[in-house]
This record gives structure tokens, sequence and C-alpha cells, in this order.
């Protein structure tokens, strides 16, 4: 059930009061009329909870304050999002230098027992930060052999680490303590 049109009429002609009511609480005329029109939207499909005895206007307030409450809530969420994902992962690979310091120490000594050509694609992409394109021109193959030569390389290598360190490194193989006798007996 929709509004009514005596009701529809009553929020149009208090347009101007919403909006100075929603500018200060969100901090634009922009952002306001957008609450506004998402309150609208709202309004016509919740229309039917609108009793004859209640004015419209106030029932809208309470449509707009809600509207707030959940904007608010949302803007909460995504920015406790964007915080953690923030501290969860390096922006770039600036961020990540202290990364290669932690990593197992055993992926580059396990590199060299692959097949030469596994050895070498991760030595060059993984290990030195060639892209898989410049590999592959530099290995003489096409950008997706390259890719695949490297997704099996990586494969052999991760079931070389597993064999070696366990099933620890299934998590992410930083600060591995194996010992360095162990590396050469692989």
């Amino acid at each position: 059930m929709s509004l009514s049109p005596e009701a529809l009429d009553a929020l149009l002609r208090h347009r101007h009061a919403f909006l100075a009511f929603l500018t200060p609480r969100v901090g634009s005329p922009e952002a306001a009329s957008e609450v506004l029109q998402a309150a609208f939207v709202k309004g016509m499909e919740q229309g039917g909870s609108l009793r004859e005895d209640q004015s419209a206007v106030a029932w809208f307030y309470r449509l707009l304050r809600n509207a707030l409450v959940d904007r608010y809530r949302r803007g909460r969420r995504e920015a406790t999002a964007l915080e953690s994902l923030a501290h969860e992962q390096p922006l770039s690979t600036e961020d990540a230098s202290g990364l290669e310091a932690t990593v197992c120490g055993c992926v580059a000594g396990l590199a060299g027992t692959l097949k030469p050509e596994y050895a070498e694609a991760v030595r060059r992409v993984d290990l030195e930060g060639l892209s898989v394109a410049a590999y592959a021109q530099e290995a003489g193959l096409s950008a997706s052999n390259a890719g695949v030569r490297l997704h099996r390389a990586r494969k052999a290598l991760g079931q070389r680490l597993v064999e070696l360190c366990g099933h620890c490194c299934a998590q992410g193989c930083t600060d591995c303590d194996c010992a360095p006798a162990r590396r050469d007996q692989v």
C-alpha cells in the first residue's frame, strides 16, 4: 500500500525542511539530498504503515531519523572494514619491504631442487620480482605458458615445503624455524 495523495503532498511541501534537518547531520547538501531521496523511496514502499490519525510529516521525520542511523552504522562498518584491511595487507610493494626478511628461508633453498625451468620461473618472478610478462619474453614463452609454468612451479615448491616444514607453511610460512640441516636433506 502506498501513501495517500494528501500525505504525499504534505511530504513534498516539507522537502526544504527535511533537507534543512538532514544537511547538518550528513555534512553536505548533496549527501542530504541522497538520504532524502532514499527515504522518499522507502516512504513510498512503507506508506501503508502510516496511520490515518498520524501526521505524515511526523511519520516521515521518524523515517529520516532511522535512515540517518542506518547511514552512520553503514559508515562505521565500512570504516572498520577499511581499517582492518589496511592493517592486514600492505597497500603496495613498498610497504612490504620487511616481508622478504620474514618469509621462510626454505623457499629460496628449495626452489633450486625443482626442475630447472620451474626453479628459474620461481627465482625470476617470485624471488627477484620480475613480472610474468617480462619473464615470458625472457624465456621465449607466451604469457599464458609462462603463467602455467609459474603455477606448476609454485605448486611443486609448495609440496616440497610441506615435506620439509610440515603443515605450518600452509598458513603462510613466515618466521619458519626449520633447521638448516633439514633443508639440506631435501
